[in-house]
């Protein structure tokens, strides 16, 4: 029964991958870019849909062929392949089908995004610089073991190391899909360099992982944007300390939910080449209005998924590194793991991976399959 009612939900999946298929070759559609690049990823998730759907077809006909076999079949060789093929099949099936539910819930068009990944510190003034920068040098190591382009956009050092506030921008494959469950509170719990007594601190840092924009994701006047240049500070040599390649623009943005015009501030000194940080800044400027414009959507996500990792609150604390015991604790998934420095290197990926299936079997609870 339950073999049915999925096959049904995968009635025209191979004819849609076969009609995508055709479009995306087609020079009407090419030229538009915007329907080109959604068509594009139509396809590659129906390619996995599809490739799934075959392989659930193949196996349901093993199985009926095998337990016709063993109604059948008196020779007691044939039999004995039949009930093997049966066996095998059958247990195949399970995790099949499960990855073919996973594969029909739509999914976040987010996922695929590069994004702006946003570290700043928190309560616990010096401290809280210091355990940001920590978590940017795991980041970091993270998106290296990924393969993926890691570049530091604007930072701000604590007075005694670390950062108040470092903004990275990271790009490659799946970036946002990956790492959204970082968002919120960090918070770590060690013993300070300057703390004479041996004692215990608490102190925070917030993540903020934004989905990168897109061109066309929104609507920027430029006309509008005021253009300042100045001489980047620090190292870097002569270049940099006479040439005015750092960019600072202005641009007064009216946010669509509250009706209020907020002014937004963005300075960008990440290369020596003024017209790449004017490039940059405009960059990170559509993806901070598209955040915004946003975080309707996302407020309507967490109020209907109490429960889910990642509903995008940034205020929530969801995660504590416990120095004196070695311990990381994420709050949301009761996941406990006692292998900090790993962690901090940039050992990660178990703890997404558990945040995955647990918002994974929120999503196939939510669509009933």
């Amino acid at each position: 029964m339950a073999e049915t009612t999925l096959l049904s939900r995968l009635d025209g999946i191979e004819a849609r991958f076969e009609e995508v298929s055709t479009l995306i070759s087609d020079p009407s559609v090419i030229s538009d870019m915007q329907r080109y690049v959604r068509l594009n990823k139509e396809y590659h998730e129906l390619e996995k849909l599809t490739e799934a759907t075959r392989r659930y077809r193949l196996i349901l006909a093993n199985i009926d062929e095998a337990r016709e076999a063993l109604e059948n079949e008196t020779d007691a060789e044939m039999r004995q392949m039949a009930r093997e093929q049966l066996d095998e099949a059958s247990e195949q099936l399970p995790a099949l089908e499960q990855e073919i539910k996973l594969l029909l819930i739509p999914a976040d068009p987010e996922d695929s995004k590069n994004v702006v990944l946003e570290i700043r510190s928190g309560t616990g003034g010096d401290e809280a610089a210091l355990f940001a920068g920590d978590l940017f040098k795991m980041y970091q190591r993270y998106c290296e073991k990924q393969g993926w382009n890691v570049a530091v956009t604007s930072f701000s050092e604590g007075a005694a190391g670390g950062f108040k506030e470092i903004v990275l921008a990271v790009t490659g494959q799946n970036v946002y899909g990956t790492l959204k469950y970082e968002s919120g509170v960090h918070r770590v719990q060690r013993v300070p360099a300057t703390e004479t007594q041996g004692r215990v601190h608490t102190s925070a840092a917030t993540v903020a992982v934004l989905p990168e924009a897109e061109a066309f994701d929104v609507e920027i006047n430029e006309g509008e944007i005021k253009w300042e240049t100045f001489r980047s500070g620090g190292a870097g040599g002569q270049n940099v300390n006479k040439v005015e390649s750092g960019v600072r623009l202005r641009y007064m943005w009216r946010n669509p939910v509250t009706g209020q015009t907020d002014e937004i501030l963005i300075e960008c000194t990440e290369t020596r080449d003024q017209p790449k940080n004017k490039e940059r800044a405009l960059s990170r400027l559509r993806t901070y209005i598209y955040d915004r414009e946003h975080q309707k959507y996302l407020d309507d996500i967490a109020s209907r998924r109490k429960t889910l990792v990642s509903t995008g609150d940034r205020s929530a604390k969801i995660r504590t590194y416990n120095f004196p015991q070695g311990r990381i604790t994420d709050h949301r998934i009761n996941f406990t793991a006692y292998n900090l420095q790993a962690f901090l290197d940039g050992e990660i990926q178990p703890l997404l991976d558990a945040l995955s299936v647990a918002e994974n079997a929120e999503r196939l609870k939510e669509a009933e399959l």
